[in-house]
């Protein structure tokens, strides 16, 4: 299994964190891939292989990290490349909400 599990929507509080700048404050670090759960049941399939899908935006995929557990907000596709070249770690900025 890639992740932990395949969810759909945010289940914690709204963050307020909506840009690329505002993301960038939280300082990214190393994550297993199967210790996420999604926020999206689908992935846009142009995105994943599009040459450029990590050109634009930030270079780090945005995780919230809520009562334990991890949320991958944005950055599916990241995830899920990782995961087809066989890397079970992936970058990303960790946003920690108590």
């Amino acid at each position: 299994m890639i992740f932990k599990a395949v969810g759909e929507g945010r289940p914690y509080p709204d963050h307020g964190l909506t840009t690329p700048a505002q993301w960038s404050d939280v300082p990214p670090r190393q994550v297993r891939l199967d210790e996420l759960v999604t926020t999206k049941r689908t992935l846009d399939l142009e995105a994943l292989l599009a040459d450029d899908s990590t050109f634009y935006g930030d270079l780090f995929a945005h995780v919230v990290e809520f009562k334990g557990i991890m949320y991958l907000e944005d950055g599916l596709h990241r995830a899920v490349r990782a995961a087809l070249h066989q890397r079970a770690m992936l970058h990303a900025r960790v946003l920690v909400l108590t």
